[in-house]
């Protein structure tokens, strides 16, 4: 398979020039998922004993499959939260995929590890964590969150007493899904701050301080949202900081999809208390313009993660010689083998500034707050509530759930855009709403104005 052929290099130069087409569009098609039995009718066997060709299976590509694809940095997908990585963060990522590093040992991958650090010298600064705070890249704000909630967990079971009991972790109603999927996985149970707005530090020493005995003997984190996914809502991490201080409790801060507004200086000031935190969740390949996967999990203490990460075995001695002494990943989150994902942030952050990502940023912010002067200057829809961070929250007037589901669809369908609805309460009900979250800076005016047009 490795043998150099002609074929080949032709087949390089064809995956290039697509690359190259790709990642200069600005305004890619807005493709649309098929029915696995019609991708299969379309693609037929693909895998076969004999192969079917390079050529052959490039084409499927790029007629089949991508078209029955949503690009995530299209400028109508103001869905979930999308990305919209950098050319340059783009670009290097094919360089770090044809560069086979391992990531995971310094003895390996030294100068790719290198190169990342820088990048992550710059998150750790965005935080304002005092000295000697680091972090690891990692595959996401899922495995990121795990990697510090498992830190934590073996922190708290270093007191024999807790050995053999079972965690507790208080979060809110509003933070991310993995936070209750993250805790199953360490075995560990959740009570929820009942709030899908601000969690504040009153609602949080009430819930603590309704916790039986029991409970809180096993409760050892809370996990406070920097940015929730819904509605870009920040949690009042200063007062959270000081009531994990006074409980002896791990802070970590989820801040996946707001994380990246640390660089914005219109709204930094959200995040007051962050730089209390244990650990922090960030994820790049949302708002700070890498390519998927590539989260980030900070520590103020890193030793505290390597003591509980660390992993052991006679092949892996070698990593902890001198000879080969230096910065493992693989020491810091919950993965062994990983692929040096921070490359493509750092090679967009030294070729383009931090000043410009800064920018980059304030666009989304600022794209946020322009759609919410124009839904309420619009009489056939209104604000749920202020934007915040990048999030908009909107609703039709008059309209039913199912309606919201057939515009998506419809705009979908049409290859325009993609906004999707989700719910929020109203009082003492959820409603169906709509919902904008913007990233990508080549979103414009127009683009808004059109896709609420659409709801008349």
């Amino acid at each position: 398979m490795h043998n150099i052929d002609i074929g080949l290099v032709e087949m390089t130069l064809d995956v290039v020039k697509y690359a190259i087409n790709r990642i200069t569009k600005t305004d890619p098609e807005l493709g649309k998922p098929k029915k696995e039995e019609e991708l299969k009718v379309l693609v037929g066997e693909t895998i076969t004993s004999e192969g079917i060709g390079g050529e052959n299976a490039f084409n499927i590509f790029k007629e089949v499959l991508i078209k029955a694809t949503v690009p995530i940095d299209h400028p109508r997908h103001l869905a979930f939260v999308p990305a919209s990585p950098t050319r340059a963060a783009i670009m290097f990522d094919l360089v770090t995929s044809a560069s086979s590093i391992h990531g995971a040992y310094w003895m390996e991958g030294a100068g790719g590890i290198f190169a990342e650090n820088e990048a992550m010298k710059w998150l750790v600064s965005l935080t304002g964590l005092p000295e000697n705070a680091f972090g690891v890249f990692t595959s996401g704000g899922t495995a990121a969150n795990l990697s510090a909630m498992v830190a934590a967990r073996e922190n708290w079971r270093k007191d024999p007493e807790n050995v053999n009991k079972k965690g507790l972790i208080v979060t809110s109603v509003g933070a991310h899904s993995s936070i209750k999927s993250m805790a199953k996985v360490i075995d560990a149970d959740v009570v929820l701050v009942p709030t899908e707005d601000l969690m504040s530090k009153a609602d949080l020493q009430k819930t603590i301080d309704g916790l039986d005995a029991y409970q809180r003997k096993r409760l050892f984190s809370v996990v406070a949202t920097g940015g929730t996914t819904n509605a870009g809502i920040i949690d009042d991490l200063k007062g959270i900081s000081e009531i994990c201080a006074k409980e002896n409790l791990w802070f970590h801060v989820d801040a996946a999809y707001g994380g990246g507004a640390l660089a914005a200086d219109s709204v930094r000031h959200l995040f007051n208390g962050i730089e209390k935190a244990d650990s922090i969740t960030i994820d790049p390949h949302k708002w700070l313009f890498s390519p998927y996967d590539c989260g980030a999990v900070i520590y103020k203490n890193p030793e505290l993660a390597k003591e509980a990460h660390a992993q052991e075995g006679s092949y892996l001695d070698i990593f902890k010689d001198e000879g080969s002494r230096g910065f493992n990943p693989s020491e810091y989150q919950i993965q062994l083998t990983r692929r040096v994902r921070g490359l493509p942030l750092w090679f967009s952050l030294a070729m383009h500034g931090t000043d410009r990502y800064k920018s980059a940023v304030e666009k989304g912010i600022e794209l946020a707050n322009l759609a919410g002067e124009i839904i309420k200057e619009n009489p056939i829809v209104e604000l749920v509530r202020e934007p915040s961070l990048s999030c908009v929250l909107f609703r039709r007037k008059g309209w039913t759930p199912l309606e919201y589901r057939d515009w998506t669809y419809k705009n979908h369908k049409d290859g325009f855009a993609l906004v999707t609805p989700t719910k929020w309460k109203m009082g003492d009900t959820f409603e169906t709403v709509s919902r904008f979250c913007f990233i990508n800076p080549d979103t414009t005016e127009e683009d808004i104005r059109a896709i609420l047009k659409t709801m008349e």
